[in-house]
């Protein structure tokens, strides 16, 4: 029996609120997710190099890897 490889998602662009806020995710596939949602894509491993940590606010929020790559930092990627 083969196992099944499920490819992870890569997060291509982002979108921002008004106070430069991460709003929305828009991925490789061209699919576009809401925060929300791209967070229980992390958790269920469904996009690459992001995790969750636990904000000063105490809510869940998402980030990149750490790899030393600024370039591929959230903040960093294009907008849409």
């Amino acid at each position: 029996m083969e196992k099944q490889v499920q490819t992870q998602e890569q997060v291509e662009a982002v979108r921002k609120n008004g106070d430069g806020d991460i709003i929305e995710f828009k991925l490789s596939s061209g699919k576009v997710v809401d925060y929300k949602s791209a967070q229980e894509m992390v958790k269920n491993d469904q996009i690459a190099n992001l995790n969750l940590f636990k904000g000063r606010d105490d809510e869940m929020h998402i980030r990149s890897n750490a790899d030393g790559d600024k370039s591929n930092n959230l903040d960093s990627l294009p907008t849409f």
